[in-house]
């Protein structure tokens, strides 16, 4: 079997370690620990997260927010959906962008040089404040229960959705990536004014692999 290589690491700004592995033609983002955070191999639940909130939006040339670059697949995902879109990727860690324009090239391709997508290296919180979007799309951490930041867990508190809320154009959307379900978080979108629907995806393209979260939020 080929062994892990580490290519680059990163420091996210709690401190926590990013490392950048490659095994043959597949890419792993890991923490301190071990734990992966992404993997190039397992992208279909981020491609949904794309997907699903833009056959529900259902505009013409929307504006869209999108939060945690990770390998690009909730951005292709979205390219592809929404080809007339203003997309704006916010990142947090600058590194990222570089080995999106470095080691994974292959698996990034042209999405980031589009001139419809702009790389922003912010919060994401921070970039909610030059809304109005149409859709919000988070996939930050593993969802509201994160691994590596305490400070994303402001992005899902009643005070973090409100804000969310605000940065919304009437029935946008805001859409969440989780690694796992969250009744708590369920009720807190409620609670914050949105129509919540409920999708569980694959983690990969085919009906293998674990099941991820995502909620579609539209704002009244």
């Amino acid at each position: 079997m080929i062994p892990w290589e580490q290519l680059a690491t990163a420091t996210a700004p709690d401190g926590d370690t990013l490392r950048l592995m490659r095994r043959g033609d597949e890419f792993s983002i890991r923490i301190a620990g071990g734990n992966e955070l992404m993997n190039s191999r397992l992208g279909g639940s981020e491609e949904a997260l794309a997907t699903l909130t833009l056959t529900a939006l259902n505009r013409p040339a929307p504006r869209i927010l999108i939060g945690g670059l990770g390998m690009g697949f909730t951005l292709r995902a979205a390219r592809t959906a929404a080809p007339d879109a203003q997309i704006i990727q916010a990142e947090i860690v600058p590194e990222l962008g570089d080995w999106a324009r470095g080691p994974m090239a292959l698996v990034f391709g042209d999405c980031l040089s589009d001139p419809r997508t702009t790389l922003s290296i912010a919060d994401v919180a921070d970039a909610m404040r030059n809304g109005p979007y149409d859709a919000i799309l988070l996939d930050v951490d593993n969802g509201p229960d994160g691994l590596t930041r305490p400070g994303n867990d402001a992005l899902y508190s009643a005070v973090g959705l409100a804000r969310a809320y605000a940065a919304l154009s009437p029935g946008g959307i805001l859409s969440v990536w989780s690694a796992a379900p969250d009744r708590a978080f369920t009720r807190r979108l409620g609670d914050a004014g949105f129509h919540v629907t409920i999708e569980t995806v694959r983690a990969g393209r085919s009906k293998r692999g674990p099941k991820h979260t995502i909620w579609l939020a539209r704002r009244s």
